[in-house]
């Protein structure tokens, strides 16, 4: 591992950083203690401009190289956390309850935070970086609200690149799978609209726990039946709700759930299908059922040479056989695909030691990730923005 020696001197003012972002969690659009540090910290590292306030709580910021030119790359990280409560039982663990670092955006934030502070004082490259500091990635809708507010027009970018943390990958292996790398997202919430009763005359009911079960089987038809098998999704019911006493039956049940796809025309037909069967089913018992469905993730799309470009800067950090390029897709979903639509880039992941997953009460992020990353940021943009280039 040659991890930048510049960015190994801070090393533990890198650690000091992300445990206070991690003793201080805040969800989507209320990461105002975080964006304030965030905005103090590159103030003090000396880059040129810092904007505030962009797309609610996202800071965004710009270093200028020595080497001229006019090209601009763009480094992201997320900042917000996840509605967890938290046990790891770490000496720097959330202090906000419910609330908890259970995804490494902490880390993302910092290593960002490192590359921004080694890029400042160097400045070995021509053209600018652009730093955006992310709010809401969880399904919140972060990238889409700063690009609806012109992140893009006020700091454009040639290039864009991301990472992510990964407790599933052996430490210091970096992967960058070029073309769709993570699905995309709909979420789903249908409510079931009955007859209650009491519990002892239940054939006064038109009762939307029996049927909003009967729902739920049929869901799972849908990828079994309805999805080529070349062509993969998934739909998880991840809710359902009804009823509060044991002598009633309920007149409404909540159901609500995910779908995760790589293809769009598959996207679409899972919409339809799950429209269809509430619309079968209301029309069946004689209830209405409502079906509220809503894209919240794209499909992230690595561009190829780009991808190609990522893992040979992660090379220089990580070693020549611990970084390559996959055909592995994942099934969770990036808020970063909406920036990849608009500008081309690439996303990576970094492994790191633990065993614990992600969104996990007892995840743990390993600490020796965050120069990783940060030299990782830093070479990208040295080798994208070389001077003279």
């Amino acid at each position: 591992m040659s991890v930048i020696p510049k960015i190994e001197e801070f090393a533990a003012e890198l650690t000091a950083i992300r445990h206070d972002f991690h003793s201080h969690p805040e969800l989507g659009f209320e990461e105002t203690r975080t964006a304030g540090i965030v905005a103090e910290k590159l103030r003090a590292y000396g880059v040129d401009e810092v904007h505030e306030g962009i797309g609610g709580t996202g800071v965004v910021a710009l270093i200028k190289g020595e080497g001229g030119g006019n090209r601009r790359v763009g480094l992201r990280a997320d900042m917000d956390a996840l509605p967890i409560e938290e046990a790891s039982g770490v000496p720097y663990a959330s202090q906000n309850p419910g609330r908890m670092h259970a995804c490494g955006h902490d880390g993302h934030t910092t290593m960002l935070l490192g590359a921004a502070r080694y890029l400042a004082e160097t400045r070995d490259f021509g053209g600018t970086v652009v730093l955006i500091f992310q709010p809401a990635e969880e399904g919140l809708g972060g990238a889409r609200r700063m690009i609806a507010e012109g992140l893009f027009e006020k700091f454009p970018c040639d290039e864009v690149y991301g990472m992510h943390n990964d407790p599933n990958a052996e430490p210091g292996i970096v992967t960058v799978a070029p073309g769709p790398a993570m699905a995309g997202a709909s979420f789903f919430d249908i409510t079931v609209k009955g007859t209650g009763s009491h519990a002892a005359m239940p054939h006064q009911s038109k009762d939307p726990i029996v049927i909003g079960t009967a729902l739920v089987q049929q869901l799972q038809s849908v990828v079994s039946r309805n999805a080529p098998p070349t062509k993969p999704v998934v739909i998880s019911v991840t809710t359902f709700h009804a009823g509060a006493a044991y002598n009633v039956v309920p007149d409404t049940a909540t159901i609500s759930g995910t779908i995760r796809y790589f293809h769009d025309d598959v996207a679409e037909m899972a919409h339809q299908r799950i429209k269809d069967l509430c619309a079968g089913l209301s029309q069946a018992y004689g209830i209405e059922i409502t079906a509220d469905l809503r894209n919240v993730f794209d499909v992230l799309m690595n561009d190829p040479e780009l991808s190609t470009a990522y893992v040979d800067a992660a090379k220089e950090v990580v070693g020549a056989d611990m970084a390559f390029e996959t055909s592995d897709q994942m099934t969770g979903s990036e808020d970063f695909a909406d920036m990849l639509k608009v500008v081309p880039g690439a996303y990576c992941r970094v492994g790191h030691a633990g065993s614990i997953g992600l969104h996990n009460p007892a995840f743990v992020l390993d600490d020796a990730i965050l120069p990783v990353g940060a030299s990782i940021y830093a070479r990208i943009v040295e080798k994208r923005l070389k001077r003279g280039a």
